[in-house]
């Protein structure tokens, strides 16, 4: 049976205090920072997310900014709230190679049932892709 996630448990896998969800691990990515609505983490690209033109297949910059605006948006939720990405689109901007890549989430815009966050995925130094979602907030 898969494990269901608080928001107070994804805040202790960014201190450590907690493993993290399987997503993060298939996807090998490390949550460094998440306060106030601004999520930082780094994501490990090596030849499993290389597609057949030698780079990064564009499906997993879109999930590594979709888990990475999941603990952005969960910095500002309670245990008594849940989220669900409502849709996602991403802007490539150029070619992601196997290495590091920087991942930055904000949220942007937050009301009651809506919140509107925007990510931003780097590697050395440059803007390899950029993604918008908005998500719906359920009271538990």
């Amino acid at each position: 049976m898969v494990k269901k996630y608080k928001i107070s448990d994804l805040q202790k896998v960014v201190t450590k205090e907690k493993e993290p969800p399987p997503c993060d691990d298939t996807m090998q990515i490390t949550v460094q920072h998440n306060v106030d609505g601004i999520a930082e983490g780094v994501w490990e690209v090596d030849e499993k997310f290389i597609n057949g033109m030698g780079i990064a297949m564009g499906g997993f910059l879109s999930s590594a900014a979709d888990i990475m605006m999941a603990y952005a948006i969960s910095s500002k939720l309670t245990d008594e709230q849940e989220f669900a990405s409502i849709d996602l689109h991403t802007t490539f901007h150029r070619p992601t190679m196997v290495g590091e890549v920087r991942v930055v989430a904000k949220v942007e815009k937050m009301g009651r049932k809506l919140a509107y966050l925007v990510a931003d995925l780097e590697q050395n130094g440059k803007k390899v892709a950029s993604c918008v979602s908005s998500v719906l907030i359920i009271a538990k």
